[in-house]
C-alpha cells in the first residue's frame, strides 16, 4: 500500500462521511464561526508541525519507503503534509458531530486549582520531554512531550472552565479518533509505508504500535478538540454576533445557537 492509497482508505471515507452528516449549516455549533474553525485548525497545524516534522525524517527518528511517496518537500513526504491538513479535518467534523449530542454543560465557577494543575502537567510533560532527548532511547518520546506540551498547557490556560464545562465531547471527541488513528498507524507501518526508529525510540509498543505513536496521535488529537473547543467557546459570545452570520433568527435579529449559549451561561459566572 502507498502512502496516498491510504489517505484513500483510512483517512477520506470517514471524513467525507462526517462531512455529509454534519447539519447545515452547524447553526446549532456556531454556524459560520464553526466553519472557519475548521480550515483555521488544519492551517496552524501546517505551520506548526512542518519544521518538527522535517526534523525528525532529518534526524531518522522516522522513515518512510521511498516507494511509497509521490515525492518529498524538504525531508517530508507530499503526503505526510497532506496529513497534517486531513486529520484535523477528520478530528474536527467528528467533534462537530459530536457536540450537540454531549450533555449541556451545567454552570459552574472557574476553579483556579483545575487551571493551575493542567498548565503545570503539562508543563512537566514537556520539562520532562526536553530531559529525554539526553538518551537516544528516548529521542522520539521527547521530541512529542516537548513540542506538544507547551501549546497544551497554554490551551488549559485559556479555557480549563469552557474545556471542562464540556468535557464529554472533549474527551470523546479525542479518544475516538485517536484509537481509530491507532488502529490506521499500527496498519500503515505492518504495510511498511512508514517506519520508526528502534534507535531513538523506546521499543514498547500498544498492541504492536509503538508507544511515541500512539502518544503522537493521542496529543495531537487534544491539542485539534481543545483548539476548536476554545475556538468556539471562549470570549464573549453575543459580542461577536455582528462579525457572525448565524442563520438562526428571532424576529428577524441573529439568537445565539443552543450550543453556544449553553456556555456562554458558563461564561457570565466568571
Amino acid at each position: 500500500m502507498t502512502y496516498l492509497a491510504f489517505h484513500l482508505v483510512f483517512i477520506l471515507p470517514p471524513l467525507l462521511l462526517l462531512a455529509w452528516l454534519q447539519r447545515q449549516p452547524l447553526a446549532g455549533i456556531g454556524g459560520l464561526r464553526a466553519w472557519l474553525g475548521l480550515p483555521l485548525i488544519a492551517l496552524v497545524a501546517l505551520i506548526y508541525t512542518t519544521p518538527w516534522d522535517n526534523y525528525l525524517v532529518w534526524r531518522d527518528v522516522w522513515h518512510y519507503g521511498t516507494d511509497r511517496v509521490v515525492g518529498t518537500i524538504g525531508y517530508v513526504p507530499v503526503e505526510e503534509y497532506l496529513f497534517f491538513i486531513l486529520q484535523p479535518l477528520l478530528t474536527g467534523l467528528w467533534l462537530y458531530w459530536l457536540f450537540p449530542r454531549t450533555s449541556e454543560p451545567a454552570q459552574q465557577e472557574d476553579s483556579p486549582w483545575m487551571r493551575a494543575s493542567g498548565i503545570v502537567f503539562w508543563l512537566v510533560l514537556s520539562i520532562s520531554g526536553a530531559l529525554m532527548l539526553q538518551s537516544d532511547k528516548t529521542v522520539y518520546m521527547g521530541l512529542i512531550l516537548a513540542w506538544a506540551g507547551p501549546i497544551l498547557a497554554l490551551q488549559w490556560g485559556v479555557g480549563a472552565k469552557q474545556l471542562w464545562a464540556r468535557k464529554d465531547a472533549w474527551l470523546i471527541g479525542t479518544l475516538i479518533p485517536t484509537v481509530y488513528l491507532w488502529i490506521a498507524d499500527r496498519i500503515a507501518i505492518g504495510q511498511g509505508i512508514w517506519s520508526i526508529s528502534e534507535v531513538y525510540s523506546t521499543g514498547f509498543k500498544l498492541f504492536g504500535l509503538p508507544i511515541e505513536e500512539a502518544t503522537f496521535f493521542l496529543v495531537t488529537n487534544l491539542l485539534v478538540v481543545q483548539g476548536l473547543l476554545l475556538f468556539l467557546l471562549v470570549g464573549n459570545v453575543r459580542s461577536l454576533l455582528p462579525l457572525i452570520s448565524f442563520p438562526i433568527l428571532n424576529n428577524g435579529r441573529p439568537e445565539l445557537p443552543k450550543a453556544l449559549a449553553q456556555v456562554e451561561s458558563v461564561n457570565d459566572t466568571v
